[in-house]
């Protein structure tokens, strides 16, 4: 891993002399931008004394270039800061009477990289970067939580044909929401690798195939080999009419510092139907666990998936089952215009001993004031039966973007 980064780093101090060469020519224009975000979030849940009300205020800016002989870059950081007090565990303050808000304050580096594209059909990317892969079930950015999660990689996208596209990373650290001063804040000393190829069939969707390894000492658990293939896309049926799809199936077993042994299957699967401004969607999501391991997704955007109450952030031992219906409605006229109104509810049980672990409601409008500034009301409610304890969650929030 150090041969890597040290090779990384020789190439990317080799770039600059010849950066310069080209200095009589125009220089890449220098952009700022700013995005900020306030968000109020309150928490109760059965079992603890306090509810949790995060009152928090996330600043992200930063500097970014436009290309120049095929280099870009980009600067960025964040912080975020409580604002009226911290009535709520962030996950480092030691309040465990209250539900956790993984919020932590904090000032950081939050990207820096430095992007290399000589044509439409080669990228390379060194540095701290978000990344974002398909639908973010293995690999996401976590944009919910006022922290991103970002990685330290070295990242390369080819299109050799058209309609065909292969992505490979390879990071050495991960830097997680909980910020760095959580003892799981960092992963340092990773060893990850991701490849995907990625192929669009005309009128039908796209056809990917996966692979990832992880191997993570900071969290041994955490560590495993994944290959999956996924097919997702729409297809026309009428004027205003689509039927939509996804199909994912992959496999994943113990790796690296794993203690465990194991080789269990993930499956979705995810029909649905777009009216004109009306989605409708069902689902059936199964990560397999066999009552010592389960499959696992710790790179993933989480909070996107199994329900916004958070209480699947860890697949239970015994594995997951999730069947749902998610539907939403975007208003296409008049002053309510964007306006997005959406509800979902879902049916938790395990893969392994019968067990029924919960049901769960959640909704969401959101609505963008202007080119800038987005408003959103959310909220999620989580019925226990085996596991975990009743939660209501709620969430107001402003975002402006400039």
């Amino acid at each position: 891993m150090n041969q890597f980064k040290l090779l990384l780093a020789s190439a990317t101090f080799a770039l600059v002399p010849a950066m310069a060469a080209h200095a009589e020519t125009k220089p890449a224009d220098v952009i700022l931008y700013a995005d900020i975000r306030y968000r109020l979030e309150v928490v109760d849940q059965t079992g603890l004394p306090n509810d949790a009300t995060a009152s928090t205020l996330r600043i992200r800016a930063g500097v970014k270039t436009s290309e120049w002989h095929g280099f870009s870059a980009v600067v960025e950081g964040e912080a975020i800061v409580p604002i009226g007090g911290t009535n709520y565990n962030d996950t480092v303050n030691g309040k465990t009477a209250y539900p956790v808000v993984t919020d932590p304050s904090d000032v950081l580096l939050n990207q820096a990289y430095l992007r290399w594209k000589p044509s439409a059909q080669v990228e390379l990317t060194g540095g701290r970067q978000a990344i974002n892969l398909e639908n973010q079930r293995w690999v996401g950015s976590v944009n919910w939580r006022q922290n991103d999660q970002t990685l330290d990689a070295a990242r390369l996208t080819v299109k050799p044909v058209k309609d065909l596209s292969i992505d490979y990373f390879y990071a050495w650290r991960v830097n997680r929401v909980f910020g760095p001063d959580s003892p799981q804040g960092i992963w340092r000393d990773t060893d990850i690798h991701s490849v995907r190829a990625a192929y669009t069939i005309k009128d039908v969707g796209t056809l990917s195939a996966y692979g990832l390894w992880l191997d993570v000492p900071s969290s041994a658990a955490s560590s495993s080999r994944t290959l999956g293939v996924r097919m997702a896309g729409e297809r026309k049926v009428g004027k205003q009419t689509k039927v939509l799809y996804a199909v994912e199936y992959a496999r994943q077993q113990d790796f690296g510092p794993n203690p465990a042994s194991y080789d269990l299957s993930y499956f979705l699967a995810e029909p649905g139907i777009a009216q004109g401004p009306f989605t409708l969607k069902g689902g059936f999501e199964r990560l397999e666990g066999n009552g010592s391991a389960a499959v696992q997704t710790p790179l993933a955007t989480l909070h996107a998936f199994n329900g916004w109450s958070d209480k699947f952030l860890t697949t239970p031992a015994s594995g997951l089952r999730d069947v749902y219906i998610d539907a939403s409605w975007k208003v296409a006229k008049g002053p309510l215009k964007g306006m997005t109104l959406r509800a979902s509810w879902h049916d938790y049980n395990s893969t392994a001993g019968g067990l029924d672990y919960g049901q769960e409601w959640n909704g969401q409008v959101s609505y963008p004031i202007d080119q800038h500034f987005t408003v959103l009301a959310k909220a999620a409610r989580y019925y226990a039966d085996t596991f975990a304890t009743d939660t209501t969650k709620f969430w107001f929030a402003i975002e402006a973007k400039f």
